[in-house]
């Protein structure tokens, strides 16, 4: 069986507040409800494509991308 990957989102968090002041309005600007958010960056579900290309074009990251969307998560111990 393999194991489900969880990724940390802090740092998008980080730059969606830095631009959009709240999750809030980050949320409206991508189009996704702010609970939708909040278990999307929580890895209840995975974003989308459509979701994540939109995000790096509004926090214009195009190439920092693997940097907030797919870092793993590291277990602390």
């Amino acid at each position: 069986m393999s194991k489900k990957v969880v990724f940390d989102y802090s740092k998008l968090r980080g730059k969606a507040i830095e631009k959009y002041g709240t999750l809030k309005r980050f949320a409206d600007a991508a189009g996704i409800g702010r609970s939708v958010l909040s278990i999307k960056m929580n890895n209840r579900r995975p974003f989308s494509q459509e979701e994540i290309y939109r995000i790096v074009i509004l926090l214009e990251i195009e190439h920092e991308t693997t940097d907030y969307f797919f870092t793993p998560r590291v277990k602390k111990s």
